[in-house]
């Protein structure tokens, strides 16, 4: 083909242009970093005895002296004259028994729990600040009740990231819809990646509980992906020109999650693949009040077994102001069963040893009530329990323990920012040293307070 001297020189131009180009790019992709995502496994502060953690959380407040606490000096006094006038004291409803090998007394209302004593390390020297749910259940889940504030699992996750990018970090399975609602597995001022993920909520049947937009009807996995390209190339060029806002980051890391999750998540959710001595276990399918507990406690098993950081069950109407013994044996019959499942379950695969359970309320209750019938405790912030088992925790000890009555924490005493003090260092974190800076101060889970109970360590 002819050319003249100015097509020539035209051409060649573009093709010199052309390979500069190509050189400068080289060049910016051999000096811009890799990508790491903010949820990518991260270094503890130091050696771990946890990895993963579960939170069974029994809102409404369990009674201390129908659980793990035994008070014979109140049963003896049981119809006597409380501190206030218009109070008698209330005994215990059940029978006692020094379980396994450490003879760790448990009652009868939890038989299921009770044959797992050996691992469990019984806080019974509990205390918080506040008697009304909301702000209590705020306490325990973001250390404050005043303000929003992160909460453990969101801490959790910003300190030591997640081991499954494909998956949520943080999981909030039947979360309450009130007594702070989605305050209670916020991220409050960490970024927004940090977020818990709730599944359904405390008045849906676990079964029925889904995440939305899981599955796209009329896109294929492949346009789907074409699709979230463009959508990512606005957001990256966006977030490239306001670097500060990182609201924008955790967009872009939020849709390519929700994108991997399509592919995992619905497996991680279903039972079908689990046998059928596993879901009796758990009180699945048996036609008995543990169902919906159970599908829970199995569903945290399986996200933790998959790589999530921190999985939070809940159940309600622990709050027996009357009716007590129906009322806490209602529960008792919901939960025990499912607890020792989950407990023995872990057991079993080898994972309760680096896996870190907790167990409670937001306070516990009164040893009188003002009801004529003695059936009935009130709200106590004073002294209650809870308990710890697996990650690093010494099983089969009672640590703490309130008056004779059950009143106050009154030996072994253990704050809220204590405990928190002490799950972040079973996971591997110092407290006073994973903070994150807002508004012009450094901000912590434990506020300026909290130590780590030594005492419960292995």
């Amino acid at each position: 083909m002819f050319m003249n001297r100015r097509e020539a020189l035209k051409r060649s131009t573009c093709g010199m242009g052309a390979i500069a180009l190509a050189s400068l790019c080289q060049q910016d992709a051999q000096a811009a970093p890799s990508y790491v995502s903010p949820l990518a496994p991260k270094e503890p502060h130091h050696e771990p005895r946890a990895k993963r953690m579960i939170f069974l959380h029994m809102r409404g407040g369990p009674s201390h002296m129908e659980t793990f606490e035994i008070k014979p000096e109140l049963n003896k006094r049981h119809g006597e004259q409380a501190k206030t006038k218009s109070k008698k004291l209330v005994g215990n409803r059940w029978k006692w028994k020094q379980r396994g090998e450490s003879g760790l007394w448990v009652s009868d209302l939890f038989k299921h729990q009770a044959k797992h004593a050996d691992d469990l390390c019984v806080l019974s020297g509990m205390h918080t600040d506040i008697g009304n749910h909301t702000p209590a259940m705020l306490f325990l889940h973001t250390g404050s009740f005043a303000f929003t504030r992160p909460s453990v699992g969101s801490w959790l996750l910003y300190g030591l990231g997640t081991e499954n990018q494909n998956l949520p970090g943080f999981v909030s399975i039947s979360p309450p819809i009130i007594n702070g609602g989605s305050k209670n597995y916020t991220q409050a001022f960490l970024p927004a990646m940090y977020q818990g993920t709730a599944l359904g909520d405390i008045k849906t049947p676990v079964k029925d509980a889904m995440i939305g937009n899981l599955r796209n009807s009329q896109l294929n996995s492949s346009l789907q992906r074409d699709q979230l390209d463009l959508v990512q190339g606005f957001n990256r060029e966006l977030a490239r020109k306001d670097p500060r806002d990182t609201q924008i980051d955790a967009v872009i890391e939020s849709y390519e999650r929700a994108f991997r999750m399509q592919a995992e998540l619905p497996d991680v959710l279903d039972l079908a693949g689990e046998t059928k001595e596993t879901l009796n276990a758990y009180g699945i399918d048996t036609g008995t009040p543990a169902d919906n507990f159970g599908r829970q406690c199995l569903l945290a098993r399986r996200m933790i077994e998959s790589g999530v950081r921190h999985v939070e069950v809940c159940d309600e109407f622990w709050d027996q102001h009357s009716a007590l013994v129906k009322g806490h044996e209602a529960r008792a019959a919901s939960t025990d069963q499912a607890i020792g499942a989950l407990l023995g379950d872990l057991k079993q695969r080898g994972m309760l040893e680096d896996t870190l359970v907790v167990w409670g309320g937001e306070f516990g209750r009164t040893p009188d009530t003002a009801k004529k019938d003695l059936d009935g405790r009130d709200h106590n912030p004073d002294g209650y329990t809870m308990w710890l088992a697996g990650g690093g925790t010494r099983g089969g000890t009672k640590y703490g323990a309130t008056d004779d009555l059950g009143y106050a924490a009154v030996d072994g005493r253990v704050h809220v920012h204590d405990l928190h003090a002490t799950i972040l260092h079973l996971m591997g974190l110092d407290h006073t040293k994973l903070t994150y800076r807002y508004a012009g101060r450094d901000f912590r889970l434990t506020d300026v307070h909290g130590r780590v109970v030594g005492e419960v360590l292995a």
